[in-house]
């Protein structure tokens, strides 16, 4: 028998004054309230109180147990009621990774009005190109562009993204158009170097498989937001994603070649842990994002 349920049996009872009355609150029978309370003294190895058919008296034990009983069940409210705030409004500490540039531009800016409306949450960023481990080191979410997911991760697409190569119109002027993925040997490739993660290359879709096309130039750097300018001055080409460069892509300044090779999926997601019930600041900061990116012309915008 459910220890919970002897234990508000027992309170019950002595706070209506017999069993008639704690079972009718209860929408039980008396023949029940009475059982669990002899399985709770029976467990307990003690009697807790005296019943007869018109009166109901504490024993010593009775009183004592009955003081930590009315606290556990007090307790037991509290904590349900947080747990349950919890799921319909956003509280506590949010700890959030994101992509560099991508988190300077395009998620801690949205924070502020984020806390307005949720004044019981705080918020912590940690803005890095780096893939960090979300358990081991504590986030409650991780914003990703691309990439594969841990199966025990939950994957949310906040808007859609592709990677490009892209460059101005001055260099494609001065150095022809590739037309190949053969041809990216010829020009002078933008690339993060060892410590940002494109060391192996650039990568494409190429008859219906993934191919990794190897990448030289005079430049490189970790600092998405560097390679960035310098595509944009006309220095190399640039595998840049969308969301970048969208405005430079409408008004002309940039220009993307080898588009018919582009992944068709490197979307921009929030990635957390799986767990039964995602916490409220998770849910709604997730909701705020999506929400902001899918207002009309607000990539092209920059």
């Amino acid at each position: 028998m459910d220890k919970l349920k002897q234990i508000e049996a027992f309170v019950s009872v002595v706070e209506k004054g017999s069993l008639a009355s704690a079972a009718l609150e209860q929408d039980i029978t008396p023949v029940m309230l009475g059982r669990r309370i002899d399985a709770l003294e029976k467990r307990l190895g003690t009697k807790l109180m005296h019943r007869t058919t018109r009166h109901l008296t504490l024993t010593e034990q009775g009183t004592v147990f009955l003081d930590h009983c009315r606290k556990l069940l007090t307790e037991l409210d509290i904590a349900e009621k947080i747990i349950s705030e919890g799921r319909h409004k956003a509280t506590g500490h949010l700890v959030v990774s994101a992509p560099a540039a991508f988190g300077r531009k395009h998620v801690a800016p949205h924070a502020p009005a984020f806390i307005a409306t949720n004044p019981e949450v705080q918020i912590s960023f940690n803005l890095t190109d780096r893939v960090v481990d979300l358990v081991r080191e504590g986030y409650d979410i991780s914003i990703r562009i691309g990439g594969a997911i841990d199966p025990n991760f939950v994957a949310v697409k906040l808007a859609s993204n592709r990677r490009v190569v892209c460059g101005t119109p001055e260099y494609f002027h001065r150095n022809g158009i590739p037309k190949t993925l053969e041809d990216i040997a010829n020009h002078n490739c933008l690339s993060f170097n060892l410590q940002g993660g494109q060391q192996r290359g650039w990568y494409f879709q190429q008859n219906g498989k993934p191919v990794i096309i190897k990448t030289a130039g005079n430049l490189d750097c970790n600092d998405g937001e560097l390679l960035h300018r310098w595509v944009s001055e006309g220095l190399g080409l640039g595998w840049r994603s969308t969301w970048e460069i969208e405005s430079q892509l409408a008004s002309g300044e940039l220009l993307t070649v080898l588009d018919e090779f582009a992944l068709p999926h490197y979307d921009i997601m929030a990635v957390y842990p799986q767990q039964r019930h995602l916490p409220a600041k998770v849910r709604f900061f997730i909701d705020r994002l999506k929400s902001i990116y899918a207002q009309p012309d607000y990539w092209s915008k920059g």
